[in-house]
């Protein structure tokens, strides 16, 4: 069947579970308030998805919840695999150009700053560049997108702040182009939290 679209958003979520997200805002806030911070940034995070022309596949992190408000109308649900972040977006990333799509963006459920309008931009700037990458104010990157099937996610320390740098480090060495978007927030501690009074 052929595709209705050549791009494809990947979103990749924890699922809910008291104690198992926001850990650090937990400590703060106690691990109720962390799930219900962390639920209302998947809902930023949904609504931004809905909003952009491209297919959509939500990545599990734990199991798929049918009955959670991510329409399988709307999204393809999934389960991530891999042994580390780096290697569960690789797999994720070479089963959609294997599919057949030809701009892959993929995002977490951090960023309380994400909107259509970002992930427009980061399809706009694969259409000649290889690699999009939007930085985090952490050191990681809150959206990375592809043009081509490379590995870009090895020799990478994951959930530190050398992410965004050894990131690039892996884009510069293999020779690929590269677009930058906007830095944003991944939110994940109180000082985070304080620039966002809504949540």
């Amino acid at each position: 069947m052929p595709l209705l679209s050549d791009r494809l958003l990947l979103i990749f979520i924890k699922n809910p579970i008291q104690g198992k997200v926001k850990t650090r805002l937990g400590k703060d806030l106690g691990h109720h308030q962390a799930v219900e911070i962390y639920k209302k940034l998947l809902e930023v995070t949904r609504l931004a998805a809905l909003g952009v022309n491209a297919a959509r596949q939500l990545y599990y992190g734990d199991f798929i919840n049918q009955e959670d408000n991510w329409s399988p109308q709307d999204f393809e649900k999934k389960l991530q695999h891999g042994n580390d972040l780096g290697a569960r977006m690789h797999e994720a990333f070479v089963k959609g150009f294997d599919e057949g799509y030809k701009k892959i963006v993929i995002i977490g459920s951090d960023c309380p700053e994400m909107d259509a309008q970002t992930l427009e931009e980061a399809f706009r700037k694969l259409e000649d560049h290889n690699v999009v990458i939007g930085p985090a104010n952490d050191g990681g990157y809150y959206l990375l997108g592809l043009s081509q099937k490379v590995n870009i996610f090895e020799n990478v320390d994951w959930s530190t702040e050398s992410v965004f740098d050894q990131t690039l480090a892996q884009v510069k060495k293999q020779g690929l182009s590269r677009a930058l978007l906007p830095e944003k927030t991944d939110l994940d501690t109180i000082d985070d939290l304080k620039k966002f009074p809504d949540l």
